[in-house]
């Protein structure tokens, strides 16, 4: 960095676009805002047209086009490794035309470590920003809890990142302690970066009536839709609640798509589960919104697996920031960010789920208290205010242990 030159920062992304990674866009802003020149790569994907190139809110998004994609493991070698591919070429070209100060890498997957082999020999610090865990991640989205030989090469993967990061960002202490257990990483080179949502889009608008359909309660999913994601669980307790218990009154709303987008709607079909569960696709945030604004309960059907149970879910984040009461299952990172504003089915069942679900479309006074402490602990202990803080000690300390001046 030359003087009076704003330090330059970018930011590497390859499972979602940006701004729709949420995580990710609040970063980009908070270093902007924080000094920073920001250029972020990410890919094109189809459901979310965006161009190669734009620059929004003073950042210089460059996209790369995805062709791959699916649920199979093939389809996810060849993602990540067009993926690996094109960010190279594209940093390269930055690289010419302005050179980074800073890569922030996030996973996953955790296949970006080469990047600091490249860069970080001509000065640039390295942040692995870990999202998720890779090893835990695999084993939940292809239910093998055992640790299998790809399981181990995802460790060994997991390490290297870890060995190339001048800084590692996590989203909970339950990733800090892995970080600095399997990781061997130095507990100041660690910090906790909450995926808090950003409260002037998720603000609690008018109810829009008209989008229940005449049901008298609405039951909202808003997020990624893939294996590990539980939506599958989700539509057996809407045909619980449905059929079983003859509840007619509450609506079902599936906003989002993923990896197994159109299995759900195979079964959704299968279970005829008809006009009372809704899947949006892909919308715009305001619609997202007005879902959210006229919404009784936001659901997070994760399952308990490896990795669920330790990961913080961002979609009971954003819920708690619309004061939405959360029906979710009883797992440790879900318990500690939401509190009081979940409800927990002990049993992992689409049953105890869906009992959940009736007993809070019941208790309107139960939700109002909930919908609060939601509001609460979002603005407060959980605020991105807090883990903004964390993100740019984080740049700090990684460019301190990159050599680079102060």
């Amino acid at each position: 960095m030359t003087a009076n030159t704003k330090p330059h920062a970018l930011l590497v992304v390859e499972n979602e676009t940006v701004p729709h990674d949420r995580r990710v866009w609040n970063q980009a802003r908070a270093a902007r805002d924080n000094g920073y020149d920001v250029t972020v790569i990410c890919p094109q994907r189809p459901k979310r047209p965006a161009p190669k190139f734009e620059v929004l809110d003073g950042i210089e998004i460059h996209r790369f086009s995805m062709p791959f994609g699916g649920p199979r493991k093939i389809d996810f070698l060849l993602e990540y490794g067009w993926a690996l591919l094109n960010c190279f070429f594209m940093a390269a070209k930055i690289w010419r035309k302005k050179p980074f100060d800073l890569i922030h890498v996030a996973n996953p997957p955790d296949l970006f470590f080469p990047l600091q082999w490249v860069f970080g020999r001509k000065g640039a610090a390295f942040v692995f920003d870990q999202h998720d865990l890779g090893p835990e991640t695999y084993q939940s989205k292809f239910d093998e809890p055992k640790m299998t030989a790809m399981a181990k090469l995802l460790l060994k993967v997991e390490a290297l990142s870890y060995k190339a990061s001048d800084a590692v960002l996590v989203t909970n202490e339950s990733y800090r302690e892995r970080a600095l257990g399997r990781g061997k990483m130095d507990e100041d080179d660690v910090f906790v970066v909450r995926n808090s949502p950003d409260l002037e889009l998720f603000a609690p608008g008018p109810a829009h009536p008209e989008l229940k359909a005449g049901y008298e309660h609405m039951v909202v999913f808003v997020g990624t839709m893939g294996h590990q994601d539980g939506v599958h669980v989700l539509l057996d307790a809407a045909k619980y609640v449905r059929d079983t218990k003859s509840r007619d009154d509450v609506l079902f709303v599936l906003v989002g798509t993923g990896d197994t987008y159109d299995a759900l709607l195979a079964k959704h079909e299968a279970l005829g589960l008809g006009e009372g569960v809704r899947f949006t696709g892909f919308i715009s945030d305001d619609d997202m919104i007005a879902y959210l604004s006229t919404a009784d309960i936001g659901a997070a059907p994760d399952d308990d697996n490896p990795l669920n149970n330790i990961s913080t879910m961002i979609k009971t984040m954003d819920y708690m920031a619309m004061g939405l009461p959360v029906v979710s299952f009883d797992l440790i990172e879900s318990r500690f960010s939401a509190g009081s504003a979940a409800v927990y089915a002990e049993a992992h069942s689409a049953e105890a789920f869906g009992d959940e679900i009736i007993a809070l479309c019941d208790d309107p006074d139960r939700r109002a208290r909930m919908a609060m402490a939601g509001r609460e602990r979002i603005s407060g202990p959980l605020s991105w205010a807090q883990s903004e803080k964390q993100l740019i000690a984080a740049y700090n300390r990684a460019r301190a242990n990159a050599g680079a001046p102060g």
